[in-house]
């Protein structure tokens, strides 16, 4: 199983990786792009219909996009393409937080084809000297009569379109963390306004829509969402215990539509919409029909409230967010478009991969690079270290064993030519190394061994013309124990340092896992916090992490190979040291006892 891995892991080093299908490259100044899919089939946003001019949002956290520090501080450097990758799309930023790496992009959808998974837009960033590319208003058609983020640091909420219909009153709570960036939250009595203008009106001919993401903590009677109200005409959107409701008042008997099926769930976020249009009050809950009935529709061009009704009653208790209206009656994919785009789960935006100019496409050898954390880094350095470490060591101790090898091979030449003759032998090699200055067995374990005896026999043993002394059984023991002492410290020294392979063969390894289980956490605690769950958020972050224990396995592989060969070696350089041991002492008692 290492051994796959590592080859797995050389290849997608060494090899050229296959490439994603990129197309042309819009503007050369930018160096990346990010490819986004509009799914509307049935296992995505599951809208049969086309749906047009509809702003869709783009989350971009870590669990989908790590390249924040490739965009400038405040994303200004963006620009949104069709799927032709020639035509721009109006876009903003509702935020854009490199430092928390979040970012809340709307785009402009032009058209998105019913059924299909083939509606692709473009994100290009990383051009530092670009100016400013994003349009607000633009990001919403000419129907569209008001927006609020609620995205507003202070003061009150601004209207995001064209028309400018921003807030002229609010008594509510500004929460800087909701659904979508920032958000509003009403205790029973607060409220937004809207004072009442051309362009925010309700005309038979032309139809109304109201659109709200709500949370609620427990049931409440009444309680309004958005109104819009001129005197007694009024059309309202709210939540009566826990159902929406929608209700129309112009003129004739109202009309009111309670939600039909399951309730809504507390402490869940929902997307509630009403539309009034062709004779028909319209009511949505998350991108669905919840009821319809015929309603008489007559102009209505008063105060838009938000959180109760413009008298101030049938208050809301709860979070609001991303309250929209539209002078017009959209349509239902329209509808569920914007309702399976907004949510913590959008399953209409399918994240794709990251591109580089250089040949429009991106590796995804070099997409895990991108998409690796900073403890990965950490990791995958540390690893490095100990791999390069551990090679100089492997290096070295192949060119030192090698010199030792040679060295014990020319010893024991010479001590075979010498018969035995252990005196002789030594004074021939220091007469040798005296004339030559060449201390050819300076790395030879057998001539350090055999040179500590030779020591030991002069001190013992008097050599006269044709006389040598005799010596005691107990100092032939204590030859052999000096011996085995300097066998024991050429042993050490042969085995110098190998404790830094075996350290990064068990240790690299761990190390990598280590590595690889703290990057899927972040990239788990990322998905929660961005609410995007999708196969295309985890992978990158999962496959960056996995990058770690590669790289422990890369460098605990090597090392077990070169650690047993060396070891090998370490080992037959021992045995021939304590063979030689045992023969010299044997001359040595056969010679002097």
């Amino acid at each position: 199983m290492k051994l796959r891995l590592f080859w797995l892991a050389l290849c997608a080093t060494v090899l050229p990786s296959l490439a994603l299908a990129g197309g042309s490259w819009w503007n050369p100044d930018w160096q990346f792009r990010k490819e986004i899919t509009f799914d509307l089939t049935p296992a995505g946003a599951d809208i049969a219909g086309t749906a047009q001019d509809v702003p869709v949002l783009i989350r971009l956290s870590l669990a989908n996009f790590n390249y924040f520090n490739d965009t400038k501080p405040d994303g200004s450097d963006f620009r949104v393409m069709d799927g032709d990758d020639k035509t721009p799309l109006k876009f903003h930023f509702e935020r854009y937080d490199q430092t928390n790496q979040m970012a809340y992009l709307w785009v402009h959808a032009t058209h998105l084809t019913g059924g299909a998974k083939s509606d692709k837009i473009y994100a290009y960033y990383g051009n530092k000297s670009a100016p400013e590319g994003a349009d607000q208003p633009g990001t919403y058609d000419v129907s569209q009569a008001l927006v609020l983020h609620f995205g507003e640091a202070s003061g009150l909420p601004q209207d995001s379109t064209a028309y400018k219909n921003h807030a002229t009153a609010s008594t509510a709570e500004a929460t800087p963390a909701s659904l979508i960036a920032g958000g509003m939250k009403f205790a029973g009595t607060q409220s937004v306004t809207v004072a009442a203008s051309a362009s925010l009106r309700l005309l038979p001919n032309q139809g109304f829509t109201a659109s709200a993401w709500v949370k609620f903590d427990q049931p409440q009677a009444k309680a309004y969402v958005v109104a819009l109200a001129d005197g007694a005409k009024e059309l309202a959107l709210g939540v009566d215990a826990t159902h929406a409701f929608a209700s129309l008042t112009a003129g004739g008997a109202p009309v009111t539509v309670t939600q039909s099926g399951a309730e809504m769930a507390a402490g869940q976020w929902h997307f509630l919409a009403v539309t009034a249009g062709a004779g028909n009050l319209t009511l949505y809950v998350d991108g669905v029909s919840a009821g319809s009935a015929p309603a008489q529709l007559a102009e209505i061009g008063g105060t838009l409230s938000v959180g109760a009704s413009a008298r101030g009653s049938n208050g809301f208790v709860g979070e609001i967010d991303e309250v929209q209206a539209a002078k017009v009656a959209r349509s239902a994919d329209w509808i569920k478009a914007a309702a399976k785009s907004q949510g913590t789960e959008a399953p209409l935006v399918v994240y794709g991969a990251d591109g580089q100019k250089e040949a429009g496409q991106a590796s995804y050898f070099g997409t895990i690079i991108k998409n690796l954390t900073v403890d990965s880094w950490v990791v995958i350095i540390i690893c490095i270290a100990m791999l390069v470490i551990s090679i100089i060591i492997m290096v070295l101790k192949a060119f030192f064993l090698s010199g030792v090898e040679r060295g014990n091979r020319a010893f024991l030449k010479e001590f075979a030519a010498s018969a035995g003759d252990g005196a002789a032998l030594e004074r021939t090699i220091e007469a040798r190394k005296n004339a030559t200055h060449d201390d050819q067995y300076g790395t030879s374990t057998l001539y350090h061994v055999f040179h500590v005896g030779s020591v030991e026999i002069a001190k013992r043993a008097h050599h006269t013309p044709g006389e040598v002394s005799a010596l005691t059984p107990q100092a032939i023991e204590a030859i052999r124990a000096t011996m085995d002492a300097t066998q024991v410290r050429e042993n050490q020294r042969l085995s110098s340092a190998m404790v830094m392979l075996t350290i990064a063969i068990s240790g690299g390894p761990f190390l990598g896992l280590l590595g690889t289980v703290i990057g899927v956490m972040i990239t788990f605690a990322a998905i929660a916090a961005s609410g995007d769950v999708n196969v295309n958020a985890i992978a990158p972050g999962v496959s960056a992490a996995l990058a770690a224990t590669v790289a422990g396995l890369a460098v605990a592989i090597p090392c077990l190979f070169g650690y047993n060969w060396l070891n090998t070696r370490i080992k037959a350089i021992s045995a021939d040291t304590r063979v030689f041991v045992d023969e010299f002492v044997a001359r040595i008692a056969e010679q002097y006892l």
